[in-house]
């Protein structure tokens, strides 16, 4: 007989990863409030946004809480992490809805449930995408905003090949903030994370699937700062209106307005 997994077991693998995620990105929940801010700034109280790359739903249930008007469309491929979003949270009174989009591919964005919204938003998560994907994405984007719109990506950005100066001094900064700890330590938690995740009743099927899908991720370097902005800028949003506004050395929010 199937084990039934409680809700309460969801909540707790959420918090898991949210835990995980702080351990070597220890700036997150202020980047999730700078993220807000400029929603706030922005937009009206009544409004919906797209979580894209919505993993768990990290984003998205900071956000319904801080903002009551607001709905979120929360858009993964990963079946793993948005199945345990969907236990998780389920859809929170009906302001949350979980679409299974593979961002950046043709015909994309038929799957979610509505075809204008008001802002997009992203964090840790559009670094997996190709270079044409990314710039597809941006393009769909344009598309999807209302005019005033906003869109917000926070991310690690690398340096582009014009700036290898502040690159170096950011890895030096990097390396002390390290504290000597080797990549296997600093990543110790997200492996340990998965490795449970593993073994939580009712996730196998999702992992054979994961592991499916994810020959169809091409590896590839990080994309610099200047890839984002320019394929953003291609793409139709305002060249005044588009840059970085917050973070600094390679993790940044960076912002465009439609």
């Amino acid at each position: 007989m199937a084990t039934r997994v409680r809700r309460s077991d969801w909540v707790r693998l959420l918090r898991s990863w949210d835990h995980q995620q702080e351990a070597f990105n220890p700036q997150r929940e202020r980047r999730f409030e700078v993220m807000f801010d400029i929603v706030a700034a922005s937009l009206p109280k009544r409004f919906t946004v797209l979580d894209l790359g919505a993993g768990p739903g990290s984003l998205s249930v900071r956000l319904l809480r801080r903002f009551p008007g607001a709905r979120s469309v929360a858009v993964d491929y990963d079946p793993v992490t948005r199945r345990i979003g969907q236990g998780a949270l389920g859809s929170l009174g009906g302001r949350l809805s979980w679409v299974d989009a593979k961002l950046g591919s043709p015909g994309w964005t038929r799957a979610l449930p509505t075809r204008r919204v008001d802002a997009a938003l992203s964090t840790t998560a559009l670094h997996w995408l190709p270079e044409p994907d990314l710039r597809a994405l941006y393009r769909d984007l344009h598309r999807l905003l209302r005019p005033g719109g906003v869109f917000l990506n926070g991310d690690h950005f690398p340096w582009g090949p014009e700036a290898q100066g502040l690159a170096r001094l950011a890895d030096r900064l990097s390396r002390r903030e390290r504290k000597g700890r080797t990549r296997a330590e600093r990543w110790a938690p997200w492996k340990e994370w998965w490795e449970a995740a593993e073994r939580f009743p009712g996730l196998a099927p999702y992992f054979a699937e994961q592991e499916r899908r994810s020959a169809q991720h091409p590896r590839h370097g990080d994309l610099p700062l200047e890839t984002h902005l320019d394929a953003l800028r291609r793409a139709g949003f305002r060249r005044e209106s588009t840059g970085v506004v917050w973070g600094g050395f390679g993790s940044w929010i960076l912002y465009a307005g439609r």
